[in-house]
């Protein structure tokens, strides 16, 4: 905490009889400072920030004059740090971290420091959320025996987690079967407000974080700031070290009118999220304002917040007002918290009052929620909303872009010609014979975004009772699954009366965890997949998720649609794309009727009875009373002991990783590129899912060879989420995404590339191998968004295992351009309407790229020279995306983990 205080602004504030030092923003604001009355609550929480950790070196007072004094709609930049009150990490990005921590209590021990110095200095939480499949489905028993598997897969990777929970300090971990940790944090973890022993007394303080999963910002719904950042920026967070940021633009999004009767918050965010990207808010703060907030409940508002990295915003805020309170009661939080929330909002300006005047933005647009229609999102990408009356032509549209060409076996060409010769009427073939294009072969109701708020899950339990009392059925190739973030999800729709129905669907409980929305949607039945395979369909996926990237749902599965939990049962009954829901029938009803979608949509008032009569605080409070106990499996564990871990070397979950091998207490100079090769030339919206896919491992993939070789059968594979603790796999499955199109291996999908100057076509791995042995620097060409998508680090450390040295892009989106900083790979950005195409570039060339040894600095330019066949020379320049000075700093130390363990050791 600062000891400066250079504009005394340190203050009491008396909430319930206790005293709480806090730093006044009303102080700051008489001192002569008028402009901070209608700064954007978000960068008012920023301001707080710097007032607090003032330090004269991290923070200087001209650095709170700056942004006291902002101009939010001046185009200059200035950095600013800041620092987070507490970290939040899932498993698959958060064991990474751990393993991290570990390796650098080796290497601080090398360098002759002392090992304790590695530990987190604020609250660390991690919740294991990521790692249940969905191997079993539709049955009473689904979620105990996927559980069962889950613990089996896993054990070595929850040890470990175990050991970590013992051997540093701050750290406290929610074990598996619990729920997802952004609905665990908007449930539980979230203070608001926090509290903490200072200098001169117990200190009050904006709720502030960082997470490893880019959907951290659905905490912004309850008023905290907070965004998704790398593993390596979050270690670097726990171990003290700001994070440096630019002070940013903030667009106001003025939100006026009332959603219609009909439509879900689901509706809302896949239309914002459309209009937002074609906006563009790529490394922009959103704040929500305007009358239309009223009218939204703090779920609505929790559900735009975990949208914005697919609309490509930091943070997407919404202030404290009387709503939040609300749903803090709701919740279960104690009366004293939910009191100094409100005092300490409203001493702050941070409270948003009735007729307040809106703060000032960069820009403002509106939205009128009464003209939201209902929408799913597909087939491909988050921001490709489609309205429903339009899905059935959307799909249509989309198809001849997935099809691909597939010789069918004899037996589905057999079947195919006996239902042609009978008519297909006479004959009611197995199922998987009726699959055709357009066939939905998934429905999960899943993920954070929508099965943490109760509207739209009361929806979908009133959905599938108004279906089973119709007599409707889903179609019998569906695999169906319910997998809410939290059990205070199953403890209303129980209290409700609508588990059974979605039982008697299909959708029984999975799960709680993410599932689908991560990939982990598991195996689809064998006849199912044998026909998809012989028949090469383009079948499809409809859930309730935030992301559908290529090849991350399922990887059979080429189309795919996020959509409204109700929704989602839908097309569990339609079975197909090749549906207009809103006119066609979705079934015959037992009373021979046909049963359209309009015929079982509940009212509002439907939904909102149901509510009120459902969900009660007491379901939170029973739930998250021992949330980190964990069951007998989680407490019976064999849990190492030691403040330094004992690397086991046959591990195939968990491995020493090399980061810190070689480190010196000084770093050694930046140094040019020279005689560099293209590992992969990629096109636009390359995600890090096509970088580094968390889902399945392919037996006849390098990762998959490597497992096999170790003694790994391909049953117990896991995925490469699971996986991510061992760098041997994670490199092997960098690039490796089964959707990925190489231009450098034209014709080919999955992770292949030319080995030059040969032209040998091998794995991406193989390639890079070789190019290693023979002493080749790499380099990634790409075109626009690269790295959008989740926020994975594995994704940057993957690529520098790899040996590439520069990813050379149109653009870059937040996360991935500071983790590839942050691992020491220079991200360089094509000037302004170049790419690899108008500058003729193929790929084959040798690069030399200069200005990296003397002269580099944030924003500037380094000259790229390809030399081709012929003797044909071409040159360019490009921009260096190291964006701020302290990130320069990182840079020259070869990335973060060495330059804070440098700190370290220089601090002891």
């Amino acid at each position: 905490m600062s000891t400066v205080n250079s504009f005394g602004t340190r203050t009491a504030l008396a909430v319930g009889g206790r005293t709480f030092q806090i730093y006044s923003l009303p102080a700051l604001q008489n001192a002569g400072f008028p402009e901070i009355a209608r700064l954007p609550y978000s960068l008012k929480i920023l301001l707080e920030n710097l007032l607090r950790q003032e330090d004269g070196r991290f923070v200087k007072k001209a650095d709170i004059e700056a942004l006291a004094r902002w101009d939010v709609t001046s185009k200059a930049q200035r950095e600013i740090s800041f620092m987070p009150a507490r970290v939040l990490l899932q498993d698959f990005t958060g064991v990474p971290c751990v393993v991290d921590l570990a390796a650098m209590r080796d290497g601080i021990v090398r360098l002759g420091g002392d090992p304790n110095r590695v530990n987190p200095l604020q609250p660390v939480e991690l919740v294991i959320d990521h790692s249940v499949q969905v191997d079993y489905f539709g049955g009473a028993d689904s979620f105990q025996l996927n559980a069962d598997l889950e613990f089996s897969r896993n054990k070595e990777r929850y040890a470990f987690l175990r050991w970590g929970q013992d051997a540093f300090r701050n750290f406290r971990v929610v074990p598996p079967d619990t729920g997802i940790v952004h609905q665990v944090n908007l449930e539980y973890l979230a203070r608001v407000v926090m509290t903490s022993e200072g200098p001169d007394g117990e200190m009050a303080y904006p709720d502030t974080l960082v997470g490893t999963d880019s959907h951290t910002t659905m905490v912004n719904g309850l008023g905290v700031v907070g965004w998704g950042v790398g593993g390596i920026e979050a270690e670097a967070a726990m171990l003290g070290q700001p994070s440096s940021m630019l002070i940013p633009q903030v667009l106001g999004v003025k939100l006026i009118g009332r959603l219609s009767e009909g439509i879900t918050a689901t509706d809302l965010v896949l239309t914002i999220t459309e209009r937002l990207r074609k906006h563009g808010v790529v490394g922009k703060f959103v704040e929500f304002h305007g009358a239309g907030l009223e009218h939204l409940t703090l779920a609505d508002r929790a559900t735009l917040g975990n949208m914005c990295p697919e609309y490509g915003a930091t943070v997407a805020m919404f202030p404290i007002d009387g709503m939040t309170l609300d749903y803090l009661r709701l919740s279960g939080r104690e009366a004293s918290r939910v009191e100094l929330v409100e005092a300490y909002a409203k001493a702050q300006g941070l409270f948003l009052e009735k007729g307040a005047p809106d703060p000032l933005y960069s820009e403002t647009i509106e939205v009128d929620l009464g003209t939201i229609e209902p929408s799913l999102a597909g087939p491909k990408r988050p921001q490709d909303r489609v309205p429903l009356k339009s899905a059935k032509q959307g799909f249509a549209q989309a198809l001849p872009g997935m099809t691909v060409t597939k010789k069918a076996d004899a037996t589905a060409a057999a079947a195919g010609a006996r239902m042609a010769n009978e008519g297909g009427v006479a004959v009611c073939p197995p199922a998987a014979q009726q699959l055709e294009h357009g066939s939905v072969v998934i429905a999960a109701i899943t993920s954070c975004t929508n099965t943490s708020n109760p509207s739209v899950m009361i929806g979908a339990g009133l959905v599938a009772r108004k279906a089973v009392d119709k007599g409707l059925t889903c179609k019998p190739w569906v695999k169906t699954s319910l997998a809410p973030g939290s059990k205070v999800v199953t403890d209303y729709l129980k209290q409700a009366g609508l588990d059974t129905y979605l039982d008697r669907l299909g959708f029984n409980l999975v799960g709680y965890g993410c599932t689908t929305c991560i990939g982990n949607s598991g195996p689809l039945p064998d006849e199912v997949s044998a026909e998809i395979d012989a028949r090469g369909l383009v079948v499809a996926a409809v859930l309730s998720g935030n992301r559908n990237f290529e090849g991350r749902v399922q990887q059979q599965v080429r189309a795919n649609y996020l959509a409204s939990p109700p929704l989602v049962v839908a097309y569990a009954l339609a079975g197909t794309m090749n549906l207009d829901l809103t006119t066609e029938p979705l079934g015959t009803g037992t009373d021979g009727r046909p049963v359209y979608l309009r015929d079982i949509w509940p009212t509002g008032k439907e939904i909102q009875d149901t509510m009120l009569r459902a969900v009660k605080a007491e379901h939170f409070r029973k739930q998250y009373a021992d949330v980190f106990e964990g069951d007998e499996r989680w407490q019976k564990l064999v849990v190492p002991t030691g403040g330094r871990f004992s690397w086991e070397p046959d591990s195939t979950y968990v491995r020493n990783p090399p980061f810190l091998e070689g480190v010196t207490l000084q770093p050694p100079p930046l140094a040019d590129i020279a005689g560099g090769r293209v590992l992969a030339l990629l096109g636009d919206s390359i995600t890090t899912d096509h970088i580094s896919p968390a889902g399945s491992i392919k037996k006849d993939s390098p990762a998959g060879k490597y497992l096999i070789a170790h003694g790994v059968e391909p049953h117990d594979f896991n995925s490469y989420g699971a996986r991510r603790g061992n760098h041997e796999v994670m490199m092997r499955g960098t690039f490796a995404n089964v959707r990925l199109r190489n231009q450098m291996a034209p014709g080919t999908e999955g992770g292949w590339t030319r080995y030059q100057p040969d032209g040998d076509v091998m794995t991406i791995y193989d390639a890079a191998m070789k190019y290693k042995d023979a002493g080749v620097p790499l380099l990634v060409f790409a075109g626009k968004e690269y790295g959008s998508g989740s926020s994975r680090d594995w994704a940057a450390k993957g690529t520098l295992l790899l040996g590439v040295t520069a990813v050379v892009a149109e653009s870059f989106e937040r996360i991935h351009r500071s983790n590839l900083v942050n691992m020491g790979v220079l991200p360089l950005q094509f000037q302004s309407g170049a790419s690899a195409a108008s500058l003729g570039l193929t790929g084959r060339e040798r690069y030399e790229l200069t200005g990296i040894a003397q002269g580099l600095t944030p924003g500037g330019l380094v000259t790229v020279r390809a030399h081709g066949e012929g003797g044909t020379l071409v040159e360019f320049q490009a921009i260096a995306r190291i964006d701020t000075p302290e990130e320069l700093v990182a840079f020259r130390h070869g990335g973060i983990l060495p330059y804070v363990l440098r700190q370290l050791v220089g601090k002891h």
